[in-house]
């Protein structure tokens, strides 16, 4: 199943590329937003194996949206890739790596246009994106795939100056500037997936590919990440778990390289499809901030 937000509303894509609306098709018991469909999950799920295809239209792709757009809650992972860990200059957590949080107001659709913030260093980092389909507070791992209601492509957009300014890094704020969350173009279900433990994910920046990794290099795998992270919090439908970044990054190359105004930023994931952000600069001393 491929579950989009098309115009605020809950919508499953069919593989022919038509999408049918979930309140229009189920008579009203299911929808319109995507947070009641997120609390609906099994009921949503049991229903899309019957849902009437046939009914599907065409839609226009710049009215997709963010596929979970109002999560309680946005977790991110970090040095999750060992070669990313090493490119930034430190060793692979032995244990679950840092967890940082990106504020709502990042958050985006799959296609936009970002402003840089003036005066930073703007770099990217593709990755894979867990949303969570059931309440998980101390879950077993074995069980945790069973809380995921899919997966979908984000892109953890981060400004290098502040997210490491002293005395304390700067984290979450310098991965959350307007847009520097973009996610989609949809949600897919594990079970649509070639291997949900192993799926190729990329990053280009106006045509260059700067990142190409494998989810199985994982050092922390989704269901351990779940586990993990509910036994301190409570995660919720809808909420997003951003994985970590393989290497590639502008930060860890030599020279440095950062995103320019006027470049395009190319997302993809196997099996579920890509995301693509315009960079522009900010206008008249106003940056994102």
């Amino acid at each position: 199943m491929r579950l989009a937000n098309l115009g605020g509303r809950a919508a499953l894509i069919t593989t022919d590329g038509r999408a049918l609306d979930v309140h229009k098709a189920s008579d009203g018991r299911l929808g319109p937003d995507l947070r009641a469909v997120y609390e609906s999950w099994a009921q949503l799920r049991d229903w899309a194996q019957e849902a009437p295809l046939d009914d599907a239209v065409p839609y226009d792709a710049a009215d997709l949206g963010a596929p979970s757009p109002e999560p309680r809650q946005i977790l991110a992972i970090g040095l999750n890739y060992g070669a990313h860990a090493k490119e930034s200059g430190f060793d692979s957590p032995t244990g679950l790596p840092p967890v940082f949080p990106k504020f709502l107001s990042s958050l985006s659709g799959p296609v936009t246009e970002v402003t840089l913030p003036e005066g930073g260093n703007t770099d990217w980092e593709v990755e894979l994106v867990a949303v969570i389909g059931r309440t998980a507070s101390q879950v077993s791992e074995d069980d945790a795939w069973d809380h995921v209601a899919g997966l979908t492509v984000g892109q953890d957009i981060s400004e290098r100056v502040i997210q490491l300014a002293g005395p304390a890094p700067q984290f979450g704020l310098g991965k959350s500037y307007p847009g520097f969350a973009p996610t989609g173009p949809w949600l897919v279900t594990p079970d649509e997936l070639p291997d949900r433990d192993d799926l190729r994910l990329t990053c280009s920046l106006d045509g260059e590919v700067v990142q190409d990794g494998r989810t199985a290099d994982l050092l922390v795998p989704v269901p351990r990440l779940v586990a993990e992270l509910s036994r301190v919090v409570t995660l919720y439908p809808g909420d997003l778990v951003f994985t970590g970044t393989p290497d590639g990054v502008g930060l860890g190359r030599s020279p440095q390289r950062f995103i320019r105004p006027g470049e395009v930023l190319v997302s993809t994931i196997e099996g579920i499809g890509e995301l693509r952000q315009t960079f522009v600069a900010a206008v008249d001393g106003k940056d994102a901030s």
